[in-house]
């Protein structure tokens, strides 16, 4: 006998029903707490199928209600359904795919694939062969709800429908699929290419047996009438690209053909799609050849998508001027996520590199989160971008006959696509862009006064991306060309009375400082005068971003920044934040990361405030370890804590040891630093490890004596973290070793053969990136300069990759350290070194000023391997030379 409901509870459940869409809130929490009483009752997900499958006297809106309640409890509590209801709902899925309800469909879809996902498909043998034979029905709805359906499961669960390895379902499905391309249905066509789009990226086997029926109809169909259609076979070409080139380039005139037309199709979702064709052919080898001819077209309909849509302009409330005095929505603030501190030896011991990760910006500056993420004009400006970096100077006369009429437009929203182009094609097209930098900058600085604010503010993004080339004109021919004018204009933005300018300013002036750095000096007091002005006037979003000019700044000038009246003006304002911020605060983050940059710089200057800055970020540490270990032992009852507060915290304790040095021994000594960072270089989470091993390495620097007892511990750990497949964890774990070897000296050695093998695997590796090799060279060197008996009898082994890392960095301590150590293990073992003389001669030679003593070791063992082969062995073997080296030998050594 079939589950029947009680007529009273049925009237119960549909009069909550219809409660929870009311407007007010305290009908709604009344609402929950019912429906969670109700969850106690076994069938209660029988009247919510009931309601969605059977009751079709309710309207659809209370009826879809029911299924997504139903789906809610299928994903909290599915494991713990009476066997029969799981059936039971099971089955009554399956017999209403077909409601005439479009909305009852999809709900019905929806509630399918999160059963799917639960149970995985194993438990629910029935479901594919039963959707797959509902495809075949006469009756349309039906044929639509189980496709909706099956789109839905192939979206959800592609993995574990390719992983059947057993019954192979989507050798049958995707022949399947392909036979609907020809539906008289639209929305049956679109979903048939939709099903068949989730198998192309990961080229599955069912797919590419069947892939020219595929692509043959994906031609039948692009020039359907249904737009929906016409999106997913833009789609499917994109991802082609990206797996089967190959069976593409025979029609790749065609498709581009097609891609043109459809970058401009009607409809903004088509045209996006379309447009990502552009971003991924670009990556392709054949990319200029095939796109050469159709230029003069293509490149005047991407810079036409670089236009604010007038939907664009609403979202972003683009008439709005003056909106610098209405607080954020705490919702529309983006999450920040720190990057963890890297060490190496650019300048001097390293320190948070911003690196790469800033200039992500290239879709058009304008970063908001009003505007769904990704758009046409976003999209647009990529494709110049990377197009710009494949075409290079080639692509420029079809930009600037376009260009000259965007730039002097009646229109602003035009003006201002005009001004994004010469952003986006900045870097491709650097080169022939500058014969016309000098008239356009003035003008881009002159446009920073715009009356439009979206104008002034992708003006301050455009202008960021001639940073180097505005910096570089000023080291040549003096600042008052471009720099300052640059400077005074960029940094009456940073106080504008819009939001959105505010935040490309302070963006762009970061920027500025990276490129600029000491150049910046002179305007110190100017640019700390503005920065602090605006800590006042910023609402919450932007104080975010001010800080990170404010620590680009002090990473910028370094100690110069270190005066009185400078600390005076910075200082109180950061500290004023600091104390007002709870510990759970994750505005913290970007305040730490500030501080850890302002630490380094100012050094001694920092002294003052040192200690209570210290202290916090011990507790910040501690805290983050015993909610941690609470999670653990106990995750039912504790939630995990957010291991964010503990990196920033680490971070900025490095910062400290980095910038201040001995005079944090007294903080070390009475705090359990120590301890709590041993926790840390154990820790499961990467990043946590990364910044506990930069925070070891800059405490040996500082106050080694307190760290010396703690070795023994802290070097087996060290040595399992020398794994090349985590470059950042690896690389300060090296980093760290080198440092404390040169504490340690001679009572390195019981250690040598932990860590000696690993670093040797690791410098002969293939791709090992540039940085992580030249740590690694370094540590190598300066085990060898402390326990070269120990370390020279490898030294065949790694001689040359170490030589070729190190001939290309500046001379500095830490170049300085591990040629001393090459040189001790060349003394031990010349044998060792003999195979690959000649790289050792070019490493020698990078060397512009070596030590008075350093120069004299090399002077020897040069001598002492001529003296060896003899002089006539010695001339053959300084012909192999380059004549650059070969004159440097001669005229620094005498050889």
């Amino acid at each position: 006998m079939a589950w029947q409901p009680d007529q009273g509870g049925l009237n119960q459940i549909v009069q909550l029903l219809s409660e929870s869409q009311s407007p007010d809130t305290e009908t709604q929490r009344q609402v929950q707490l019912k429906l969670d009483q109700l969850n106690q009752f076994p069938d209660f997900n029988n009247y919510l199928i009931f309601v969605l499958t059977k009751l079709t006297t309710e309207d659809e809106p209370t009826r879809s209600l029911a299924g997504l309640i139903l789906k809610n409890n299928v994903k909290i509590h599915y494991n713990n359904f009476p066997q029969g209801v799981a059936e039971f709902i099971k089955q009554e899925c399956l017999k209403a795919l077909g409601d005439p309800s479009p909305l009852i469909r999809a709900t019905i879809g929806i509630l399918v694939t999160t059963i799917a996902q639960k149970g995985e498909l194993s438990n629910w043998p029935d479901l594919l062969p039963s959707l797959c034979q509902l495809l075949d029905s006469e009756d349309y709805n039906t044929c639509e709800g189980a496709f909706g359906a099956l789109q839905k499961v192939c979206e959800d669960s592609a993995e574990q429908l390719e992983g059947d390895e057993q019954s192979q379902p989507l050798n049958i499905m995707v022949p399947k699929f392909l036979q609907y391309f020809k539906h008289t249905s639209p929305k049956i066509r679109s979903h048939a290419i939709s099903c068949v789009n989730q198998f192309i990226i990961s080229r599955n086997n069912a797919l590419m047996a069947h892939i020219d029926d595929f692509i043959q109809g994906l031609f039948s169909l692009a020039t359907d009438e249904d737009r929906e259609v016409r999106r997913n076979v833009c789609r499917a070409l994109v991802m082609l690209q990206e797996v089967r080139m190959d069976k593409l380039i025979p029609h790749m005139n065609n498709i581009v053909e097609y891609m043109i037309v459809r970058t401009q199709d009607e409809d903004d979702s088509v045209a996006l799609e379309a447009c990502e064709f552009w971003l991924t052919l670009a990556e392709q080898p054949v990319c200029k050849e095939v796109l050469n001819p159709f230029l003069p077209r293509l490149i005047p309909i991407i810079i036409n998508g670089m236009k604010y849509s007038d939907m664009d302009i609403i979202l972003l409330k683009g008439d709005v001027e003056d909106d610098g005095m209405i607080p954020d929505k705490e919702e529309d603030i983006k999450p920040r996520f720190h990057k963890a501190k890297i060490h190496g030896h650019q300048d001097g011991a390293g320190g948070g590199d911003r690196g790469e990760e800033d200039d992500d910006e290239d879709d058009g500056g304008d970063d908001d989160d009003s505007l769904s993420d990704w758009n046409l004009r976003k999209c647009s400006a990529a494709g110049l971008d990377v197009l710009a970096n494949v075409f290079g100077e080639e692509l420029l006369p079809h930009v600037l006959e376009k260009l000259n009429e965007l730039l002097f437009h009646q229109e602003w929203v035009v003006r201002e696509s005009g001004i994004l182009v010469l952003g986006a094609i900045a870097e491709g097209c650097m080169g022939g862009m500058t014969p016309h930098l000098p008239k356009l900058i003035p003008f881009l600085i002159q446009t920073l006064n715009d009356k439009k604010a979206l104008v002034r503010s992708i003006t301050c993004w455009t202008l960021s991306r001639y940073a180097r080339w505005i910096v570089e004109q000023s080291q040549l021919n003096g600042h008052d060309m471009y720099l300052k004018p640059l400077m005074t204009e960029l940094l009456k933005r940073i106080l504008d009375s819009n939001k959105r300018v505010q935040e490309a300013a302070c963006s762009a002036f970061a920027t500025l400082e990276e490129e600029a750095c000491t150049e910046l000096v002179p305007y110190l007091q100017f640019i700390l005068q503005t920065l602090v002005y605006a800590f006042s006037k910023y609402q919450h979003k932007n104080l975010l971003i001010l800080y990170d000019a404010i620590g680009t700044l002090a990473d910028s000038v370094g100690n110069n920044l270190n005066k009185a009246e400078y600390i005076e003006m910075l200082m109180p304002p950061l500290i004023d934040k600091w104390n007002s911020l709870r510990d759970e605060d994750k505005d913290l983050f970007p305040l730490l990361e500030c501080l850890s940059s302002v630490a380094t710089a100012l050094q001694s200057g920092f002294l003052q405030y040192c200690e209570p800055v210290f202290q916090r970020c011990v507790n910040l540490v501690q805290q983050t370890l015993t909610m941690n270990v609470l999670f653990m032992q106990n995750p039912e009852q504790y939630d995990q804590p957010d291991k964010d507060f503990m990196i920033v915290a680490l971070d900025l304790l490095s910062g400290l040891a980095e910038g201040l040095g001995s005079h944090l021994d007294q903080l070390v000594l009475s705090s359990n630093v120590l301890a709590y960072m041993y926790q840390c270089m154990q820790d499961q989470m990467p990043e946590v490890r990364q910044s506990s091993f930069a925070l070891l390495g800059d405490l040996t620097k500082a106050c080694f004596q307190h760290v010396k007892p703690c070795i023994a511990e802290f070097m087996p750990v060290l040595a399992q973290n020398l794994n090349p497949d985590l470059i950042s964890v690896c690389n300060n774990a090296t980093w760290a070793i080198g440092e404390i070897s040169v504490q340690l000296g001679a009572e390195m050695k019981p250690y040598i053969n932990l860590m000696l093998n690993p670093l040797v695997l690791i410098i002969n590796r293939v791709r090992t990136p540039k940085t992580l090799l030249e740590n690694t060279a370094i540590t190598i060197g300066r085990l060898g300069f402390v326990c070269p008996q120990e370390v020279s009898p490898l030294l065949s082994q790694f001689a040359r990759p170490w030589c070729t890392s190190l001939r290309n960095i500046r001379d500095n301590e830490e170049k300085d350290s591990a040629f001393r150590g090459i040189c001790a293990m060349i003394s031990v073992n010349p044998g060792g070194i003999v195979q690959d003389f000649i790289f050792f001669c070019d490493a020698i030679a990078s060397w512009v000023h070596p030590k008075a003593d350093l120069k004299e070791m090399f002077t020897k063992i040069l001598h002492g391997f001529k003296g060896q082969v003899g002089e006539e062995n010695w001339r053959r073997f300084s012909e192999q030379f380059p004549p650059p080296l070969k004159e440097r030998l001669s005229t620094q050594y005498g050889v």
